[in-house]
Parts: structure tokens; sequence; C-alpha cells
């Protein structure tokens, strides 16, 4: 049994499949030329924005350093700012010392007023007992 499993094209289907093969590869070529010309548009745009990324850049570096310089100055404030935090502290403590030797002081006088206050109020006793026998 020998059966022919492909049969025969008919000549109107072979120009008919030749006709499509040629209609899609002029579309592939409109195809293609579409592309290139995207292509080369982009290229153009990527050119017109190129300096415009250039500058973008520089800036960017320059801020960059910016940033460091402005770590680096806050790094020395930081530094500062600890050092006044303890002298703070410390004249706190100086102040703090200096007040309780100044309450003792005046803790001191204020006895020292009231052991006057009562020499005087004996001695205005005393001389009013002899101003009266004077009398």
């Amino acid at each position: 049994m020998s059966e022919e499993l492909t049969q025969p094209l008919p000549q109107d289907g072979v120009r008919l499949i030749l006709a499509r093969l040629d209609s899609i590869d002029s579309r592939l070529d409109n195809v293609e030329g579409r592309l290139t010309a995207l292509e080369d548009k982009v290229e153009r745009r990527l050119q017109d924005t190129r300096p415009i990324w250039e500058q973008v850049l520089v800036r960017l570096d320059a801020v960059e350093g910016q940033i460091v310089n402005f770590d680096g100055r806050m790094v020395s404030f930081e530094g500062r700012l600890d050092g006044f935090e303890k002298r703070l502290d410390d004249f706190g403590l100086q102040l703090r010392s200096s007040l309780r030797s100044f309450e003792r002081s005046v803790a001191e006088m204020a006895k020292d007023v009231l052991d006057v206050r009562g020499y005087q109020n004996d001695l205005e006793a005393r001389v009013d007992k002899i101003e009266s026998k004077a009398t």
C-alpha cells in the first residue's frame, strides 16, 4: 500500500502562497524601515539630551561634595557641642557648690543678726532700767 500522504498542490495554491509570502516580506521590510527610523530618532534625541545629563552629573557631583563637606563640618560641630556640654556641666557643678557655700554664709549671717538683735534687746532693756532709776 503505497499511499501518497501529500496531495499535489494546485497551481493556484502555490501562487497564492507565494503572493502571501511576498506580502509578508514587504510588510517586514516596512516594519524594518520604521524600526530603523525610530532608532535614528532615538539616537538624535540622545544626542540632544546627552549635554543635559552631563550637566546634571556635574551638578550631582558638586552636591555630593557639598554633602561630604557638610558632614565634616557637622562632625566638627558635634565635637564642639560635646565640649560645650562638658563645660556647662562643670559650670553647673561649680554653681551648685557656690550656692551651698552662699547658703551656709547666709545662714551664719542670719544667726549672727539674731544674736546681735538679742544683745541689742538686752542692752536696750538695761539702758531703760538705768534711765528709769535716774529719773
